[in-house]
């Protein structure tokens, strides 16, 4: 089992950022893909971005590009979500997600997070 705890979301003004952090702790990190996916009131839940298990292969969904960045810090456990020039419709609750592959990660992830809220006003 793993276990993902998100946090850093909040509240925010349009343009500004946020620094999302999820931290596992029970099977090694190391050993995981992750990944982020975002949930909006009356929507899907939807990737966002992936990052793999070295930390060297990164994906986002195309309305986040050149805005938000993935990252990991295995010694921490710990993956980011750096989003910076955040637009209202970014607002959304925040999953963190792991997977043995990359490929697990965007189709059925094996863990999920509880999730934070993240709203931008405009």
């Amino acid at each position: 089992q793993v276990q993902l705890v998100e946090s850093g979301g909040g509240l925010v003004q349009a343009g500004g950022s946020l620094r999302l952090s999820c931290a596992a702790s029970g099977r090694t990190f190391s050993a995981y893909a992750m990944g982020w996916f975002c949930q909006a009131p009356g929507k899907e839940r939807e990737f966002v971005a992936s990052i793999s298990i070295s930390g060297g292969v990164t994906y986002y969904t195309n309305s986040v590009k050149g805005r938000f960045t993935i990252s990991r810090h295995n010694a921490k456990n710990t993956v980011y979500l750096q989003m910076n020039d955040l637009k209202p419709e970014d607002t959304a609750v925040y999953y963190c997600a792991a997977g043995s592959t990359l490929q697990v990660v965007h189709t059925t992830p094996d863990y999920w997070g509880q999730g934070t809220q993240v709203t931008v006003s405009s």
